[in-house]
């Protein structure tokens, strides 16, 4: 039996708070992905201020800032939960939610109808 099984069998929680902000960051990750994609697809501005390699256009920015706010919200959240057990399920739901809308904000038709074009 592993030590998981034990502990649980005797009442004891384990924790579980690093992997819940690993999983929740990801799907922030994506999210921020999609969304700076069509916020940089919409306006010139921000497709400017992404903008931080010419030759790949505001793409090079949407990723570097996405892996930034990925990185961060990760070291933030294992911080803030390290050691603890929390209801995976629903980050789980969470994170699985945001990277659904982030895939849906991908999709070219959608982002084009949120943009009115």
């Amino acid at each position: 039996m592993k030590a998981d099984q034990k502990a649980n069998e005797a009442g004891l929680e384990v924790p579980n708070g690093a992997a819940a902000a690993a999983i929740l960051s990801a799907g922030l990750g994506c999210f921020c992905v999609s969304l700076f994609g069509l916020l940089g697809d919409a306006f010139p501005a921000v497709a400017h201020f992404f903008n931080f390699y010419n030759p790949t256009g505001p793409l090079s920015g949407v990723t570097t800032t996405a892996i930034i706010v990925w990185l961060t919200s990760w070291a933030l959240l294992i911080q803030l939960w390290k050691g603890k057990s929390l209801p995976l399920g629903k980050i789980n739901m969470i994170a699985f939610s945001l990277l659904g809308i982030g895939l849906l904000l991908s999709f070219p038709p959608f982002g084009d109808f949120l943009q009115g074009k």
